[in-house]
């Protein structure tokens, strides 16, 4: 089979249905972004399974998530903390955290969402550290911002997931011009160089294309 951008979304429809169960509150949530008109950026299925399970192997109680959109992987972050656990979550558009709240309700986990509305530049200084995960899935101009509040806020032995990091393979143009990439490169080079992470990459495809997801230790 050749690779293409449709294999890969076949290859991941396959994976998910040998891996995922089906689930009413998570396609509720998806309709409910749709609805609204929210851009289709949410996270993959098995990339939300995946969240779910890195908290749960990480035995994660405290996590922020940097960038909520409508919730979606919020609701796998918010099932696998657990109910004495909590999920600090921001999100610059309130349009955007009103739907998030209501597929959260509905999902049965939101009195564990703690939903912060404005910039992540502007909300980050405000909160309390202790975070043992943190998931930065925000404008990527931002990318470093975001990782130096995540090694702030967190403690030796955080877990870092820092999504988007493929960029269509992009992200080895030096000459590029596309912001998004400049902030991608600029966060992968301080994962790389910055003391206070030890941190790896890996490239994916799939439903959303040729992406990629960076992991790290706060230490």
């Amino acid at each position: 089979m050749d690779s293409t951008p449709a294999a890969w979304a076949d290859a991941d429809t396959f994976l998910a249905e040998q891996l995922l169960e089906p689930d009413p509150a998570l396609d509720a949530a998806l309709a409910a972004q749709r609805a609204a008109g929210l851009p289709e950026i949410e996270v993959a299925p098995l990339a939300g399974k995946l969240l779910n399970l890195l908290v749960r192997l990480s035995g994660a109680r405290r996590v922020l998530e940097i960038g909520t959109l409508g919730g979606y992987s919020t609701i796998w972050l918010a099932r696998a903390v657990g109910e004495e656990g909590r999920v600090v979550t921001v999100e610059a558009e309130a349009d955007n955290a009103a739907v998030a709240r209501a597929s959260l309700d509905a999902a049965g986990v939101g009195e564990r969402v703690d939903i912060r509305i404005g910039r992540g530049a502007d909300v980050l200084p405000t909160l309390v550290g202790g975070f043992d995960l943190v998931f930065i899935d925000a404008d990527k101009e931002s990318n470093t911002v975001y990782l130096d509040w995540a090694a702030r806020l967190g403690h030796p032995g955080t877990v870092v997931v820092l999504d988007n990091i493929g960029r269509d393979g992009e992200i080895v143009r030096e000459d590029s011009t596309d912001p998004k990439v400049i902030g991608t490169r600029e966060g992968l080079r301080m994962l790389g160089e910055d003391p206070r992470f030890d941190a790896t990459a890996l490239q994916t495809v799939g439903l959303k294309g040729w992406d990629g997801v960076a992991l790290a230790l706060v230490v």
